[in-house]
């Protein structure tokens, strides 16, 4: 999460927009954020994420041009 939130809103995005790297994005950030705060949420978000991840991608990509950060996070 940290390595995300470290690189510019361009780079952000970029990597939101891309297919199947958003989704490897997301289950990178999703997981090591469950993995370090814990929470009943967080496990949610990462199975979807997991499971259903591009939806989850570009909706995170609109989050984040929106409020500069990713979607329930």
């Amino acid at each position: 999460m940290t390595w995300f939130n470290r690189q510019s809103r361009i780079v952000q995005i970029l990597l939101l927009l891309i297919p199947v790297v958003n989704w490897i994005v997301e289950i990178i950030v999703r997981w090591s954020t469950f993995l370090k705060k814990g929470g009943v949420v967080r496990l949610i978000i990462c199975l979807v994420v997991t499971i259903g991840g591009l939806f989850v991608g570009w909706l995170d990509c609109i989050w984040v041009l929106l409020f500069k950060k990713l979607f329930l996070q």
